[in-house]
């Protein structure tokens, strides 16, 4: 069936008879996309709709595809090419699995695998891609295995009031952002300290918070915008007090922190 859709992705780009829009996509123009697709995979698994899951994986796949092509059209490589770079990899990450039953470890493996690279820095191999919060723990991991990390959570929280101190006193708005960038950094740090993953809890929080938010703006049957901020704040009482119990608060709940 891969061959099927392989055959299709280099008839779309074939460039007399292909799609337009197919054939002057470029590496950097589909990775969006490719970002967006596995996204959409971990959202379908997050709410384990398994007709979502197989619709996303599907496109994810065509995203391999795509690059695959373009990559043929390069000379450079095919897709089979992936498949036996990929293969190979995990026989060679699983020796205890396809070899003699013994295995160095995998972050060891990986890193043997790094030896002989241009780039032979403990933090080689990070994607700039990723987003920023797992990025920011993937490099904090890396260095921590080279020994330089904190002893425990209280110097990442300590750092954390230090930033904010910081972000307070910026001179101009310049600063700011980089010292609200050196803050979120040290969330994370401190975040995965706490064994917390710091995107997945973020991503948590934004469902959290449009889950109310959606629940206010039914509950203002379509006035949200034209009440104050008080009256807002009664809604958003009574849309997180209606997630623990079917009753919902009474108005002069206090206003919750946004």
């Amino acid at each position: 069936m891969l061959d099927r859709l392989v055959l299709i992705m280099e008839r779309l780009r074939d460039p007399e008879n292909g799609c337009p829009w197919d054939r002057e996509q470029t590496f950097a123009s589909i990775a969006p996309y490719t970002i967006e697709e596995a996204y959409e995979v971990a959202d379908a698994c997050e709410r384990d709709d398994m007709a979502a899951l197989k619709d996303e994986l599907g496109d994810l796949l065509l995203q391999v595809v795509y690059h695959s092509r373009m990559a043929e059209e390069r000379g450079a490589f095919a897709i089979g090419d992936v498949v036996t770079a990929i293969c190979d990899k995990m026989i060679r990450r699983h020796p205890h699995v396809f070899g003699d039953g013994r295995s160095p470890g995998w972050e060891a493996l990986k890193a043997e695998e790094r030896r002989g690279h241009a780039d032979a820095s403990a933090l080689a191999g990070v994607a700039l891609g990723l987003p920023a919060l797992l990025r920011a723990e993937k490099l904090q991991k890396r260095a921590a295995r080279v020994g330089f990390d904190w002893p425990d959570a209280d110097g990442p929280r300590a750092k954390i009031i230090e930033e904010l101190a910081e972000v307070e006193s910026a001179p101009d708005a310049e600063a700011r952002a980089e010292e609200i960038g050196d803050l979120l950094f040290a969330v994370v740090n401190w975040a995965r300290h706490h064994h917390v993953d710091a995107e997945a809890a973020l991503r948590s929080a934004n469902a959290k918070f449009e889950r109310r938010f959606r629940s206010m703006e039914a509950l203002a049957d379509g006035g949200f915008a034209t009440l104050d901020l008080a009256a807002q704040d009664r809604l958003w009482d009574r849309a997180k007090a209606a997630e623990k119990s079917p009753v919902s608060a009474p108005d002069s709940a206090p206003s919750p922190p946004r």
